[in-house]
C-alpha cells in the first residue's frame, strides 16, 4: 500500500532530493525546504538528506497559520478525546510568516481542549517555529503513538500539508559514528556521514532487488567513512586506498563498527593506486570521494587554482579511465570531485566535466534537480564537493 510523505530537506535541499529520487522515484518539491514522497514505507535513518519525516495526515488547498491551526486543533482534540495515557506533542511550522508564540499557542489550545476531555498532554515548548531535530530527537517524537511531533508546511503555492512525524535523523548516532571511531586523520579530509549516506543511496538504491547482497567499491576509501555507511545499509563493502596507513584505519574502523552494532559486515580492502589498480569482481557500483586537491580557507589567486585544477583533473581523468575499462555498461557512480568557490560564490568546475562521454560515462539527470546544483559545502567553504552521478556507457 502506497502512502503520502513529506520530508523536510537538510541544509543543501537540492543533494536531499536527489538522494529521494534516486531511492523513491515517485518524488517532488513541495516547498523550497521539502519534498512530497509516494511510497509504501519511510526509514529516515536509511537517508543522508532529510532530518524528519512524516506521513501526511491533511492538506488545505490554500492556507495561512490561523487556518492551519484551527484544522490542526479540530482533528486532534477529536482524535484525542479518548486516548490513555499522557501525549508528548511538538508541532514544528514551515514556511509561515510567524513567531514561536504563535506556534505554541496552537499547542496550548490544544492542550486545554484536551484536558476539558480528561486527556493530559505535554507540549515541547518552541524555541523556533520549527522545533530543532536535536529536541525532536532527545523527545523520541515520531517514535510511539504517544509522542507525536506535527509536521505543518506550507508550499510554495500556498497548499497547506499537515503529516505525523516518522522520525527524525538519529544524530546521536551519526556523531558517534564521526567521532567515535577508533582511527580518524584530518589531513585526508572528513568526509561527513550523512554525505556518505547520500552518496551510497545515490549510487545503488536504483540497483533492481535481489536476495545477495550488492558490493559497492570506494576507491579512495580513506578512513573508510563511506564504507561503514554503505555496510549499514547492507552492501558488501570493498575499499583500496593509495596509503596502507588509511588501509589499515578503514579496517580499524570497520571491526569498531561491527562491535559497535554485533551485525557481520562484509568488507574486503587492500592498497591500491585509483589511476592504475586491478579491482577484484564483481563490482556493482562505485561511491567515493576522490583527491580534492589542497585546502584554501580563502580563494586562491587565478594561477595557483588553475594549477591545483589542472593537477586533480588529471588524477580524477586517469582513475575514471581505469576503472571505466573494468566495469559493466550501466554500473551507477556517484563521485565527489573538487569545485571551487570564490568570495562571490562563483563556481568553478573541473575541465573532464564537459569530457565524461569521451571517458565513458553518461551523467545521469534528475527530474527536480540540475546537475550542477549538486554541491555539498558549509558557507565559508571555498573547496566544494560536487556530486558526479553516472553510468557507465
Amino acid at each position: 500500500m502506497l502512502y503520502m510523505f513529506i520530508a523536510i530537506l537538510g541544509r543543501q535541499p537540492a543533494i536531499g532530493i536527489a538522494e529521494l529520487e534516486r531511492v523513491f522515484g515517485d518524488v517532488s518539491w513541495f516547498s523550497d525546504g521539502s519534498a512530497v514522497i509516494r511510497a509504501d514505507g519511510l526509514d529516515i535513518q536509511r537517508l543522508g538528506g532529510t532530518v524528519k519525516a512524516g506521513r501526511i495526515v491533511a492538506e488545505l488547498p490554500r492556507g495561512d497559520w490561523r487556518q492551519a491551526s484551527m484544522k490542526l486543533v479540530q482533528a486532534y482534540a477529536q482524535a484525542w478525546a479518548g486516548h490513555d495515557g499522557k501525549i508528548t506533542l511538538g508541532i514544528s511550522a514551515y514556511g509561515f510568516d510567524v513567531s514561536p508564540r504563535d506556534v505554541q499557542k496552537t499547542g496550548i489550545i490544544l492542550k486545554g481542549k484536551l484536558k476539558d476531555k480528561g486527556v493530559s498532554l505535554r507540549l515541547v515548548p518552541n524555541d523556533d517555529v520549527a522545533l530543532g531535530t536535536a529536541t525532536s530527537h532527545h523527545n523520541k517524537l515520531g517514535l510511539a503513538d504517544n509522542k507525536v511531533e506535527l509536521l505543518v508546511v506550507r508550499g510554495r503555492g500556498g497548499k497547506v500539508i499537515i503529516a505525523e512525524s516518522t522520525g527524525t535523523q538519529n544524530i546521536t548516532a551519526l556523531a558517534r559514528r564521526d567521532q567515535e571511531r577508533p582511527a580518524r586523520d584530518a589531513f585526508v579530509g572528513m568526509l561527513p556521514p550523512k554525505l556518505a549516506l547520500i552518496m551510497t543511496n545515490i549510487a545503488a538504491a536504483g540497483l533492481p532487488q535481489r536476495s545477495e547482497p550488492y558490493t559497492i567499491l570506494d576507491p579512495f576509501c580513506g578512513t573508510g567513512v563511506l564504507l561503514q555507511e554503505a555496510a549499514l545499509l547492507g552492501y558488501s563493502v570493498y575499499g583500496t586506498d593509495l596509503s596502507e596507513k588509511m588501509v589499515r584505519y578503514s579496517r580499524d574502523n570497520l571491526n569498531w563498527l561491527q562491535d559497535y552494532t554485533h551485525d557481520k559486515i562484509d568488507w574486503y580492502l587492500h592498497e591500491g593506486d585509483a589511476m592504475n589498480t586491478d579491482w577484484r569482481q564483481p563490482l556493482d557500483a562505485v561511491a567515493c570521494e576522490t583527491y580534492l586537491g589542497q585546502p584554501f580557507s580563502a580563494p586562491p589567486r587565478p594561477e595557483k587554482l588553475a594549477e591545483v585544477r589542472k593537477n586533480c583533473d588529471w588524477i580524477i581523468s586517469e582513475f575514471l579511465k581505469n576503472i571505466g575499462a573494468q566495469l559493466q555498461p550501466g554500473t551507477p557512480l556517484c563521485v565527489a570531485v573538487p569545485a571551487w568557490r570564490d568570495a562571490s560564490e562563483n563556481v568553478t568546475h573541473l575541465p573532464l566535466i564537459s569530457k565524461l562521454e569521451q571517458l565513458g560515462y553518461r551523467q545521469v539527470e534528475f527530474k527536480n534537480v540540475r546537475t550542477p546544483e549538486l554541491l555539498y559545502y558549509r558557507p565559508d567553504q571555498v573547496v566544494a564537493r560536487e556530486l558526479l552521478v553516472l553510468e557507465k556507457i
